[in-house]
Protein backbone atom coordinates (compact mmCIF):
# COMPACT_ATOMS: atom_id res chain seq x y z
CA UNK A 1 0.00 0.00 0.00
CA UNK A 2 1.52 3.79 -0.87
CA UNK A 3 2.57 5.65 2.00
CA UNK A 4 0.05 8.30 1.61
CA UNK A 5 -2.96 5.91 1.86
CA UNK A 6 -1.54 4.19 5.53
CA UNK A 7 -1.20 7.40 6.57
CA UNK A 8 -4.45 7.93 5.87
CA UNK A 9 -5.60 4.61 7.53
CA UNK A 10 -2.97 5.37 10.66
CA UNK A 11 -6.22 5.65 13.12
CA UNK A 12 -7.52 2.19 11.91
CA UNK A 13 -7.26 -1.24 12.80
CA UNK A 14 -6.53 -3.74 9.49
CA UNK A 15 -5.44 -6.18 7.61
CA UNK A 16 -2.29 -4.67 5.77
CA UNK A 17 -3.09 -7.57 2.80
CA UNK A 18 -6.60 -6.50 2.49
CA UNK A 19 -8.70 -4.32 -0.20
CA UNK A 20 -9.71 -0.94 1.16
CA UNK A 21 -12.81 0.12 0.44
CA UNK A 22 -14.34 3.88 -0.46
CA UNK A 23 -18.26 3.78 0.58
CA UNK A 24 -21.39 5.92 1.21
CA UNK A 25 -23.95 7.84 -0.07
CA UNK A 26 -24.32 9.30 -3.50
CA UNK A 27 -25.04 12.87 -2.29
CA UNK A 28 -25.22 14.25 1.26
CA UNK A 29 -29.03 14.56 2.15
CA UNK A 30 -28.56 15.09 5.73
CA UNK A 31 -26.12 14.63 8.74
CA UNK A 32 -28.54 11.47 9.74
CA UNK A 33 -28.28 9.66 6.79
CA UNK A 34 -24.65 9.95 7.13
CA UNK A 35 -23.88 8.77 10.64
CA UNK A 36 -26.28 6.16 10.28
CA UNK A 37 -24.02 4.74 7.07
CA UNK A 38 -20.67 5.38 8.71
CA UNK A 39 -21.54 4.10 11.99
CA UNK A 40 -22.40 0.31 10.13
CA UNK A 41 -19.84 0.14 7.76
CA UNK A 42 -17.40 1.24 10.37
CA UNK A 43 -18.42 -1.40 12.36
CA UNK A 44 -18.41 -3.94 9.96
CA UNK A 45 -14.80 -2.68 8.23
CA UNK A 46 -13.47 -3.36 11.67
CA UNK A 47 -14.90 -6.58 12.16
CA UNK A 48 -13.26 -7.94 8.74
CA UNK A 49 -10.03 -5.62 8.60
CA UNK A 50 -10.93 -3.62 5.76
CA UNK A 51 -9.25 -0.07 5.39
CA UNK A 52 -12.29 2.62 5.38
CA UNK A 53 -12.97 5.89 3.36
CA UNK A 54 -16.21 7.30 3.62
CA UNK A 55 -17.44 9.03 0.47
CA UNK A 56 -20.42 11.27 0.00
CA UNK A 57 -20.92 14.11 -2.50
CA UNK A 58 -21.57 17.63 -1.43
CA UNK A 59 -22.98 18.81 -4.36
CA UNK A 60 -23.98 16.75 -7.75
CA UNK A 61 -23.39 19.28 -10.55
CA UNK A 62 -23.62 16.21 -13.45
CA UNK A 63 -27.46 15.33 -13.32
CA UNK A 64 -29.48 14.59 -16.29
CA UNK A 65 -32.33 16.31 -15.40
CA UNK A 66 -32.93 20.23 -14.51
CA UNK A 67 -35.14 19.44 -11.72
CA UNK A 68 -32.80 16.46 -10.09
CA UNK A 69 -31.85 17.23 -6.66
CA UNK A 70 -28.06 18.36 -6.61
CA UNK A 71 -27.30 19.14 -2.46
CA UNK A 72 -28.36 20.76 0.35
CA UNK A 73 -26.29 23.71 0.29
CA UNK A 74 -22.09 23.34 -0.17
CA UNK A 75 -20.86 24.24 3.55
CA UNK A 76 -23.30 22.91 5.04
CA UNK A 77 -22.86 19.67 3.44
CA UNK A 78 -18.85 19.42 4.16
CA UNK A 79 -19.39 20.54 7.55
CA UNK A 80 -21.36 17.36 7.82
CA UNK A 81 -18.70 15.44 6.02
CA UNK A 82 -16.35 16.77 8.26
CA UNK A 83 -18.13 15.75 11.18
CA UNK A 84 -17.82 11.93 9.87
CA UNK A 85 -14.46 11.92 9.75
CA UNK A 86 -13.49 13.35 13.56
CA UNK A 87 -16.35 11.20 14.95
CA UNK A 88 -14.93 7.79 13.47
CA UNK A 89 -10.91 8.99 13.10
CA UNK A 90 -12.07 8.09 9.24
CA UNK A 91 -10.55 9.73 5.96
CA UNK A 92 -13.37 11.06 3.81
CA UNK A 93 -13.75 12.50 0.47
CA UNK A 94 -16.22 13.96 -2.01
CA UNK A 95 -16.05 15.21 -5.64
CA UNK A 96 -15.48 18.44 -7.00
CA UNK A 97 -16.98 19.71 -10.39
CA UNK A 98 -14.66 23.21 -11.06
CA UNK A 99 -11.37 24.51 -10.10
CA UNK A 100 -12.28 26.57 -7.98
CA UNK A 101 -13.86 24.37 -5.87
CA UNK A 102 -11.07 22.52 -4.85
CA UNK A 103 -9.36 24.64 -2.30
CA UNK A 104 -12.94 25.17 -0.28
CA UNK A 105 -13.82 20.99 -0.54
CA UNK A 106 -9.87 20.59 0.68
CA UNK A 107 -10.97 22.16 3.87
CA UNK A 108 -13.11 19.05 4.74
CA UNK A 109 -11.90 16.04 3.23
CA UNK A 110 -9.19 14.30 3.13
CA UNK A 111 -9.39 12.99 -0.43
CA UNK A 112 -10.85 14.96 -3.56
CA UNK A 113 -12.16 13.00 -6.67
CA UNK A 114 -12.46 14.25 -9.83
CA UNK A 115 -15.84 12.92 -12.12
CA UNK A 116 -15.47 10.58 -14.74
CA UNK A 117 -16.44 13.32 -17.13
CA UNK A 118 -14.17 15.68 -16.25
CA UNK A 119 -11.07 13.40 -16.07
CA UNK A 120 -9.09 15.37 -19.19
CA UNK A 121 -10.04 18.85 -17.58
CA UNK A 122 -6.46 20.04 -16.84
CA UNK A 123 -7.28 23.03 -14.58
CA UNK A 124 -9.55 21.18 -12.75
CA UNK A 125 -6.61 18.64 -12.30
CA UNK A 126 -4.36 21.08 -11.32
CA UNK A 127 -5.81 22.40 -8.86
CA UNK A 128 -6.99 19.42 -6.99
CA UNK A 129 -2.92 18.59 -6.76
CA UNK A 130 -1.82 22.43 -5.57
CA UNK A 131 -3.94 21.41 -2.21
CA UNK A 132 -2.10 18.52 -1.45
CA UNK A 133 -4.69 16.12 -0.97
CA UNK A 134 -4.96 13.01 -1.91
CA UNK A 135 -6.49 13.04 -5.71
CA UNK A 136 -8.71 10.12 -6.93
CA UNK A 137 -9.56 10.89 -10.21
CA UNK A 138 -12.22 8.71 -11.98
CA UNK A 139 -11.73 7.13 -15.68
CA UNK A 140 -13.79 8.81 -18.05
CA UNK A 141 -16.68 6.07 -19.40
CA UNK A 142 -14.47 6.96 -22.72
CA UNK A 143 -11.00 6.57 -21.93
CA UNK A 144 -9.18 3.79 -21.59
CA UNK A 145 -6.65 2.43 -18.96
CA UNK A 146 -3.30 3.27 -20.65
CA UNK A 147 -4.56 6.96 -21.61
CA UNK A 148 -5.65 7.70 -17.98
CA UNK A 149 -1.37 7.80 -17.65
CA UNK A 150 -1.87 11.70 -18.90
CA UNK A 151 -4.26 12.36 -15.77
CA UNK A 152 -1.65 10.92 -13.51
CA UNK A 153 0.77 12.79 -15.17
CA UNK A 154 -0.90 16.62 -14.80
CA UNK A 155 -0.78 16.17 -11.42
CA UNK A 156 2.26 15.08 -10.70
CA UNK A 157 3.46 17.54 -12.80
CA UNK A 158 1.35 20.36 -10.70
CA UNK A 159 3.63 18.76 -7.82
CA UNK A 160 1.62 16.21 -6.19
CA UNK A 161 2.22 12.48 -6.17
CA UNK A 162 -0.73 10.98 -4.32
CA UNK A 163 -3.44 9.96 -6.89
CA UNK A 164 -5.67 7.22 -7.29
CA UNK A 165 -7.74 6.13 -10.29
CA UNK A 166 -11.14 4.41 -10.65
CA UNK A 167 -12.46 2.65 -12.73
CA UNK A 168 -15.90 2.75 -13.61
CA UNK A 169 -16.80 1.40 -16.91
CA UNK A 170 -17.19 2.39 -20.60
CA UNK A 171 -20.07 3.53 -22.45
CA UNK A 172 -21.73 1.10 -24.69
CA UNK A 173 -24.08 2.54 -26.56
CA UNK A 174 -26.12 5.07 -25.54
CA UNK A 175 -27.84 3.95 -22.46
CA UNK A 176 -25.67 1.64 -20.76
CA UNK A 177 -21.98 0.94 -19.38
CA UNK A 178 -19.68 -2.50 -20.04
CA UNK A 179 -16.61 -3.06 -17.91
CA UNK A 180 -12.95 -4.35 -19.48
CA UNK A 181 -11.08 -5.38 -16.37
CA UNK A 182 -8.03 -5.02 -18.09
CA UNK A 183 -7.99 -1.73 -17.60
CA UNK A 184 -7.13 -2.33 -13.70
CA UNK A 185 -3.79 -3.65 -14.30
CA UNK A 186 -3.28 -1.31 -17.61
CA UNK A 187 -3.78 1.09 -14.84
CA UNK A 188 -1.76 -0.13 -12.30
CA UNK A 189 0.94 0.12 -14.54
CA UNK A 190 0.77 4.54 -14.20
CA UNK A 191 2.24 3.37 -10.17
CA UNK A 192 -1.05 4.39 -8.61
CA UNK A 193 -3.98 2.43 -6.31
CA UNK A 194 -6.19 1.32 -8.82
CA UNK A 195 -9.88 1.37 -7.45
CA UNK A 196 -13.38 -0.67 -9.25
CA UNK A 197 -16.45 1.52 -8.68
CA UNK A 198 -18.96 -1.64 -8.43
CA UNK A 199 -22.25 1.17 -8.51
CA UNK A 200 -21.80 3.67 -11.48
CA UNK A 201 -20.36 0.51 -13.33
CA UNK A 202 -23.83 -0.64 -13.27
CA UNK A 203 -25.48 2.87 -14.27
CA UNK A 204 -27.85 3.35 -17.30
CA UNK A 205 -27.63 6.86 -17.69
CA UNK A 206 -29.50 8.67 -20.75
CA UNK A 207 -32.73 7.47 -19.69
CA UNK A 208 -35.62 9.42 -21.54
CA UNK A 209 -37.14 9.39 -17.97
CA UNK A 210 -34.47 12.31 -16.98
CA UNK A 211 -33.86 9.54 -14.11
CA UNK A 212 -30.40 7.46 -14.58
CA UNK A 213 -31.01 3.45 -14.15
CA UNK A 214 -29.45 0.65 -13.08
CA UNK A 215 -28.23 -2.65 -12.41
CA UNK A 216 -28.07 -3.27 -8.48
CA UNK A 217 -28.34 -6.68 -8.49
CA UNK A 218 -24.86 -7.13 -10.15
CA UNK A 219 -22.88 -5.25 -7.86
CA UNK A 220 -21.77 -8.40 -6.17
CA UNK A 221 -20.57 -9.70 -9.68
CA UNK A 222 -18.63 -6.57 -10.77
CA UNK A 223 -16.80 -6.36 -7.36
CA UNK A 224 -16.11 -10.55 -6.98
CA UNK A 225 -14.25 -9.98 -10.86
CA UNK A 226 -12.73 -6.78 -9.62
CA UNK A 227 -11.21 -8.24 -6.18
CA UNK A 228 -9.80 -11.37 -8.51
CA UNK A 229 -8.29 -8.97 -11.30
CA UNK A 230 -6.22 -7.45 -8.46
CA UNK A 231 -8.31 -4.37 -8.09
CA UNK A 232 -6.26 -2.52 -4.77
CA UNK A 233 -9.85 -1.00 -3.84
CA UNK A 234 -13.31 -1.08 -4.02
CA UNK A 235 -15.90 1.94 -4.42
CA UNK A 236 -19.72 1.31 -3.68
CA UNK A 237 -22.28 3.82 -3.01
CA UNK A 238 -24.72 2.63 -0.74
CA UNK A 239 -27.72 3.67 1.32
CA UNK A 240 -30.53 2.30 3.98
CA UNK A 241 -33.18 2.53 1.62
CA UNK A 242 -32.10 3.11 -2.27
CA UNK A 243 -35.82 3.42 -3.08
CA UNK A 244 -35.95 6.93 -1.64
CA UNK A 245 -32.47 8.19 -2.29
CA UNK A 246 -32.01 11.60 -3.54
CA UNK A 247 -29.58 10.49 -6.80
CA UNK A 248 -28.05 7.68 -7.98
CA UNK A 249 -31.08 5.33 -5.65
CA UNK A 250 -31.75 3.05 -9.07
CA UNK A 251 -27.92 1.43 -8.61
CA UNK A 252 -26.86 1.56 -4.80
CA UNK A 253 -26.23 -0.92 -2.38
CA UNK A 254 -28.86 -1.39 -0.20
CA UNK A 255 -26.78 -0.74 3.61
CA UNK A 256 -27.86 -4.43 5.20
CA UNK A 257 -26.45 -6.28 2.30
CA UNK A 258 -22.67 -4.76 2.41
CA UNK A 259 -21.62 -6.75 5.11
CA UNK A 260 -21.94 -10.34 3.22
CA UNK A 261 -20.84 -8.89 0.13
CA UNK A 262 -17.21 -7.74 1.61
CA UNK A 263 -17.09 -11.25 3.52
CA UNK A 264 -17.32 -13.13 0.22
CA UNK A 265 -14.54 -10.35 -1.17
CA UNK A 266 -12.58 -11.01 1.66
CA UNK A 267 -12.50 -14.14 1.12
CA UNK A 268 -11.84 -13.78 -2.29
CA UNK A 269 -8.88 -11.50 -1.32
CA UNK A 270 -7.43 -13.83 0.65
CA UNK A 271 -6.97 -16.93 -1.58
CA UNK A 272 -5.29 -15.15 -4.20
CA UNK A 273 -2.16 -14.35 -1.95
Amino acid sequence: MKSYLKSLFEQQSYDEDNFFLIAGPCVIESEELLMETADKVVAICKKLGIPYIFKSSYRKANRTSASSFTGIGDEQALQYLQKVGATYSIPTTTDIHAHDEAVMAATYADILQIPAFLCRQTDLLEAAARTGKVVNVKKGQFISGPAMKFAVEKIYKAGNEKVILTDRGNSFGYTDLVVDYRNIPWMQEHGVPVVMDCTHSLQQPNQSSGVTGGNPQLIGTIAKAAIAAGADGIFIETHPNPAVAKSDGANMLRLDLLEDLLTQLVKIRKALQ
